[in-house]
C-alpha cells in the first residue's frame, strides 16, 4: 500500500485542494462505525454538514435490533424482517447483515456505549465490583420489543439510544490520531474519473470516485477534497416533508450526488412514516415505538375506541406501515390532527425509569404521560430506498462506498422493521472497513503526489486482475426500471450548459418559500396514501418551480470544478433547491410507476399487491443521458413490471 496522504485541517492556498486517504461524507453512526473500524494506518477525514449532533443517528430513540436472547434466533429475526419488508427484501443481504447483529452490538459495548442492563446484571453488579461499560457483554443488556418483532430483541440505552451511541463514538473518533472530523463542511459533488485498463472495454462507462467538492460553511468558501476512496454516509431525505423526524440537514443530497456520479437508485417511493410523532405544533419529536412495545395503546380521542384491535391481530405491535395508515385514517375522520397514545395503565416508576427523555420532554410541554394521553400523528421518518449497494457497501462507482439511510442494501424491503436501521449502519460500516483496504491494495492512482486540476485515471496494481476482481457492482435480480422523460434529467444536463448564475434574478426569500411549499406538496401528495391524480398534480407543480428556478440558470457544469471560483451562499441555496426538486421528481415518478400497494407505498387507486414483487430502479444520470441516444424506450417497454397493469398505466408527464 502506498504511503498515506496527510489529512490537513486547512487547505493548500495555492490550488485550494486538500488530501486524505478516505473521505467519509457524514458523521452519523454509519460514518463513524466505518472510520473507527478502518486500519489506523489510513488517514481519514469525516465531513459533517452541521454540528456533530445534528444527524438522525443522534435522535434515534428505540434501540438496535439483534438476536441476543437465548430464546431468540437469527432465523426468527430474518423472518420478522422479511414479513415487514413485504416481499421486497434482498434475502442474501438481509441474512448477511442480521447474522452479524450480535457482533455489532458487542462492538458498540466495547466502544463504551452505556446500554441499559437487564435487572439480573444490575443486581449482580451491586453485590460485586461494577463492570466498566467497555466490558459489558450482549447477555448483560436489557431488551425491549417493538412493532413487527416476535419477541424482545431491541437493545437500548434508556430512550435515547442514538444520543448515547453517538456520544461514545465521538469520544473515540476525536481520540484517534488518524481521524479528522470537520463539522460545518458540506459535500456538493462527487469527483470521478474514468477507470481505464487494457483489459476493459474502452467504451464501458466505468468511473472511479476520487474525492468531492466541498463547501466550508465556517469560511464561506469551496475547495476540493482529493481522496483514494469515498464513503457516502450522508443520511436520508426526510426534510422533503413538512412533518419529519430527521434534522434539517437530511434533504437527500447524498442520494443525488451518487446518482449524478454514476450510481443507480432503488425503491425511492418507499418512505416510512413513523406512526407516533408528537402532534404538537411543528414538533419533530418522536414518541418511541418501545412505548407500544411495553403495552402502550392507541385510542380515538372522540370515541375512546382502541382502533388497532380491528385493524391487525398484532394490534399496536403491527409493522409501522400498518399502524401509520390506521392512524392516518382515524385522523382523516376525526379532523383533529392526532390520535391518543395512552400508557397511563403502566406503572409510573417504570415509565420514568425506562423513558426519561420522553417523560421530561412531555412534562416541559404540560403532559404527564403517567396520567395523560399523548397526542400523536405519523411523521416522515425513514427512506427504505437509496443508492444501490450490497452488504459490503459497494456501489456502481468504483471506490465509492455507501452505508446507512442513504444506501439501499435491500434489508428494509418495502417497509423497515423497527430498529434494524442502527444495526445496518454498524454492520455495513464495519463491512466497508474490511473491504476498503482490499480495494486500495489492488488499485493505485497514477500521479498520486501530483494533485492537479484534472483528475488522473486509475489503473490496476496487477495487470492480471480484471475490474470484477477488484470491484463488483451490486446486482438486483428482479427490477422495474423507472422511465424518466428527457426534460427531467436534462435539468442536470444540456439545458443548463450555457447558463450563468445571476444572484439578482433569484431572491433567497423566494427559495425559502418554495422549499417550504415543496415540503407541504410532498406531505399532501406523496404521503402515507397516494393516487395517480395527486402524483400528477405534484409533478406539474414541481415542473413549474423548476422552470421558475431555471430563469436563474446554474453555472456551467465545469464551473463546479473550478478551484478558483468561490461559491456564494445564494448560489448554494439555488443548488440545494434544484437538487431537492429533482429528487422529489424521482421519488414521485417511482411512486407513479408502481401500480400496486405494498409496504410503505399505498395507492388507493391500486390497492392490491402485484403478482411479482419488483424493485424500482432508476438508472444513473449518465446512463439516462446515454439512453437519450439509444433505443431506451424499447428496453423500458420490455420491462413492464406488473401483470395487471396496462399500457395507459405507464403514461408519463412531460416535466
Amino acid at each position: 500500500m502506498s504511503e498515506a496522504f496527510k489529512a490537513e485541517a486547512v487547505g493548500n492556498d495555492a490550488d485550494d485542494t486538500r488530501q486524505t486517504d478516505v473521505l467519509i461524507i457524514g458523521a452519523g453512526l454509519a460514518g463513524l462505525s466505518t472510520a473507527l473500524s478502518l486500519p489506523k494506518s489510513l488517514n481519514i477525514t469525516v465531513l459533517s454538514k452541521d454540528a456533530l449532533e445534528v444527524c438522525s443517528s443522534h435522535y434515534a430513540q428505540g434501540g438496535i435490533a439483534a438476536s441476543l436472547d437465548k430464546n431468540d434466533s437469527v432465523t426468527d429475526h430474518i423472518a420478522d424482517t422479511l414479513i415487514a419488508g413485504a416481499g421486497l427484501c434482498e434475502i442474501e443481504h438481509t441474512t448477511s447483515i442480521l447474522s452479524a447483529g450480535q457482533q455489532a452490538v458487542q462492538w458498540l459495548c466495547e466502544q463504551g456505549v452505556p446500554f441499559t442492563q437487564n435487572p439480573d446484571t444490575q443486581i449482580s453488579q451491586q453485590n460485586a465490583k461494577k463492570k466498566p461499560l467497555t466490558e459489558l457483554h450482549t447477555s448483560d443488556l436489557h431488551l425491549t420489543q417493538e412493532g413487527g418483532h416476535g419477541c424482545r430483541r431491541v437493545a437500548h440505552a434508556d430512550d435515547a439510544t442514538g444520543r448515547h451511541i453517538m456520544e461514545a463514538l465521538n469520544i473515540k473518533a476525536h481520540a484517534a490520531t488518524n481521524i479528522t472530523i470537520l463539522p460545518y463542511h458540506e459535500a456538493l459533488t462527487l469527483l470521478t474519473s474514468p477507470f481505464t485498463d487494457s483489459q476493459l472495454n474502452p467504451h464501458a462507462r466505468i468511473k472511479h470516485c476520487q474525492g468531492a467538492l466541498v463547501f466550508d460553511h465556517i469560511n464561506q468558501r469551496q475547495f476540493t477534497f482529493r481522496s483514494r476512496t469515498v464513503v457516502l454516509a450522508s443520511g436520508g431525505l426526510g426534510q422533503l416533508f413538512k412533518r419529519a423526524s430527521a434534522p434539517n440537514v437530511c434533504v437527500g443530497d447524498g442520494v443525488m450526488m451518487a446518482w449524478q456520479a454514476g450510481c443507480r437508485l432503488a425503491n425511492l417511493e418507499f418512505i416510512q412514516f413513523h406512526p407516533t410523532g408528537l402532534a404538537l405544533a411543528d414538533s419533530s419529536f418522536l414518541i418511541s415505538e418501545a412505548l407500544r412495545g411495553e403495552g402502550g395503546r392507541l385510542y380515538c380521542p372522540q370515541t375512546g375506541t382502541r382502533f388497532m384491535l380491528d385493524v391487525d391481530a398484532r394490534a399496536e405491535l403491527a409493522p409501522r406501515d400498518i399502524v401509520a395508515r390506521a392512524i392516518a385514517e382515524q385522523i382523516h375522520h376525526n379532523k383533529l390532527g392526532y390520535v391518543h397514545l395512552d400508557v397511563s395503565h403502566l406503572p409510573a416508576t417504570f415509565l420514568r425509569a425506562h423513558f426519561p427523555q420522553i417523560d421530561q420532554t412531555l412534562r416541559a410541554l404540560g403532559i404527564n404521560m403517567t396520567v395523560d394521553p399523548i397526542p400523536v400523528a405519523p411523521t416522515a421518518h425513514y427512506s427504505c430506498g437509496g443508492v444501490v449497494t450490497c452488504a459490503n457497501g459497494l456501489t456502481d462507482v468504483a471506490g465509492l462506498y455507501a452505508a446507512g439511510e442513504v444506501a439501499y442494501t435491500g434489508l428494509h424491503g418495502a417497509n423497515r422493521l423497527a430498529s434494524n436501521s442502527l444495526l445496518e449502519c454498524v454492520v455495513v460500516g464495519r463491512n466497508i472497513a474490511k473491504d476498503l483496504p482490499r480495494y486500495l491494495k489492488n488499485v493505485t492512482a497514477r500521479e498520486t503526489d501530483s494533485f492537479t486540476t484534472v483528475l488522473p485515471t486509475s489503473s490496476y496494481a496487477t495487470t492480471e486482475k480484471t475490474l470484477t476482481d477488484i470491484w463488483t457492482p451490486p446486482r438486483i435480480a428482479h427490477a422495474q426500471f423507472i422511465k424518466l422523460p428527457s426534460p427531467v434529467f436534462n435539468k442536470y444536463g444540456e439545458n443548463n450548459s450555457k447558463g450563468k448564475f445571476d444572484p439578482d434574478s433569484l431572491l433567497k426569500p423566494d427559495i425559502t418559500k418554495v422549499t417550504a411549499e415543496l415540503k407541504t406538496l410532498m406531505t399532501d401528495h406523496m404521503g402515507i396514501t397516494r393516487c395517480a391524480d395527486a402524483l400528477e398534480q405534484a409533478l406539474t407543480q414541481i415542473q413549474a418551480w423548476q422552470q421558475w428556478l431555471t430563469r436563474a440558470a446554474l453555472p456551467h457544469q465545469s464551473d463546479a470544478h473550478d478551484k478558483s471560483s468561490v461559491m456564494v451562499v445564494d448560489e448554494l441555496a439555488y443548488l440545494q433547491l434544484a437538487r431537492q426538486l429533482q429528487l422529489a421528481t424521482l421519488i414521485i415518478q417511482s411512486a407513479y410507476q408502481r401500480f400496486e400497494s405494498r409496504g410503505g407505498h399505498y395507492r388507493k387507486d391500486c390497492p392490491t399487491l402485484a403478482t411479482m414483487p419488483l424493485t424500482s430502479v432508476i438508472e444513473s444520470l449518465s446512463d439516462q443521458l446515454y439512453h437519450q441516444h439509444t433505443d431506451f424506450n424499447q428496453s423500458v417497454k420490455a420491462a413492464q413490471p406488473y401483470p395487471h397493469s396496462t399500457q395507459d398505466d405507464h403514461r408519463l408527464l412531460e416535466i
